[in-house]
């Protein structure tokens, strides 16, 4: 697995790796399985289409709602001009033999059984993040992997980004000294009528075409809700809030630029301090949290998120000791130089600022179809994978303590080389 990618790797052909091409085929496209057409796998569905029409091929579409799986089934016969087998259930999909690999793009308290079971079935799996709902999970997850020794990607995208790429190439070179804070922040707003995570619930979804039970899996049972079944992140049954939807994908982005993997703390805290009163319904997760984590490499990251304003949109800023370093939105890379009046030392004092836009730089408005694409060549030609499961897991991880601990208002440690947890 590389932590790092390159212009040239990034772009590489597929010459590096004959064995596989041998056992795909140069020709063959990959047979490729659809779990899950909502808001997140309608979209990825077709940039899959569109970033690999020559390496792969949706062999069939699996939703347990039947207007999903309806739209699913006509978007890849408009783009393919062939029409995929649609199933409800994804372990009869899962029995097609033909079908090499699965995108599973379900709510994450069903990825850990989905994953397993398509590993198990021999598949190669791309999961969307976060990889699981709990740490213990991961570990399962972990173990079929190596296993079977089938590929598994994580859909935390900012590991095919070039911009990323580029801050961890600055900080390793030294520009900007050493790193001993970070703070990251998600910050979004919304229409009071249109509150943050309530979906739309598509007008024509009942008991009888939406199958609650599948959508449950092994959460508690309950009573059929539409809410739950297509407003699911506000619950915590099926998911982390904030915690593993939008901090994972930014401690992630620290540990890509400082070469990180765990941290040794956690503590966070939170609520729901704006939709509470706007939104009456029976929403769990906070809108608003913060949390603060300490690594054994000596930095701490400054998490905070909140729904009820966007002026500063997301990003995260690395703060050295000879200069601060901000990736702002997945587009712009900014380094500052520090001063220190007339002693600064004239090998910070002359470096120029810097300011990179990914979009006019390296053509990259948004790294999740390289990505995918990233998880198709992996398959077929055997590059390596930009997140495999355990850079997955480890990022899950720590959406998973920063819950924890929010839940249960402790502190949180964490021992990354036995991988257990211990409240303060």
């Amino acid at each position: 697995m590389s932590d790092i990618i390159t212009r040239r790797n990034f772009l590489g052909t597929a010459a590096a790796a004959p064995a596989i091409l041998r056992a795909q085929g140069a020709n063959e496209k990959v047979q490729v399985g659809w779990i899950g057409v909502g808001i997140r796998g309608y979209s990825l569905l077709e940039t899959l289409m569109k970033v690999s029409p020559g390496d792969a091929q949706v062999k069939a579409v699996c939703d347990s709602f039947t207007g999903h799986l309806a739209r699913g089934k006509d978007k890849v016969q408009t783009i393919q001009g062939a029409t995929p087998a649609t199933y409800d259930d994804f372990r009869r999909l899962l029995e097609d033999k033909s079908i090499d690999a699965v995108f599973i793009m379900t709510p994450e308290h069903l990825h850990r059984d989905m994953v397993i079971a398509a590993l198990e079935a021999g598949k190669h799996v791309y999961c969307e993040k976060p990889l699981t709902h709990t740490i213990e999970e991961g570990h399962d997850i972990l173990k079929a992997v190596e296993r079977t020794g089938k590929k598994v990607q994580v859909g935390t995208q900012r590991r095919s980004s070039l911009l990323y790429s580029k801050a961890r190439e600055l900080y390793q070179s030294g520009h900007l000294g050493k790193v001993t804070f970070v703070r990251a922040f998600w910050y979004r707003n919304s229409d009071p009528a249109n509150p943050q995570w309530r979906y739309d619930i598509p007008k024509d979804a009942t008991e009888s075409n939406a199958d609650f039970s599948k959508f449950l899996g092994k959460a508690p049972k309950r009573p059929f809700s539409l809410p739950r079944y297509f407003q699911w992140r506000i619950y915590w049954d099926y998911s982390g809030g904030i915690s593993t939807d939008l901090l994972v994908h930014q401690t992630d982005a620290a540990h890509i630029v400082l070469g990180a993997h765990a941290p040794k703390s956690v503590i966070a805290s939170g609520g729901s301090y704006y939709w509470d009163k706007l939104d009456k319904e029976s929403r769990e997760v906070p809108d608003t949290v913060t949390a603060a984590f300490e690594y054994p490499e000596g930095f701490h990251i400054n998490y905070s998120c909140m729904f009820a304003n966007q002026h500063y949109g997301y990003g995260e800023q690395f703060f050295g000791s000879e200069a601060t370093m901000e990736v702002m939105n997945l587009q712009d890379l900014h380094v500052y130089n520090e001063s220190w009046g007339k002693t600064t030392p004239d090998r910070i004092s002359s470096r120029p600022e810097i300011h990179i836009n990914a979009t006019k730089e390296y053509g990259q408005v948004n790294p999740t179809g390289d990505h995918i694409k990233n998880f198709i060549e992996a398959v077929k030609f055997g590059k390596p994978l930009n997140c495999d499961a355990k850079l997955g897991h480890e990022a899950a991880v720590t959406g998973h303590l920063a819950t924890m601990s929010l839940r249960r208002d402790k502190k949180v440690f964490w021992d990354a080389a036995n991988q257990q947890y211990r409240l303060s």
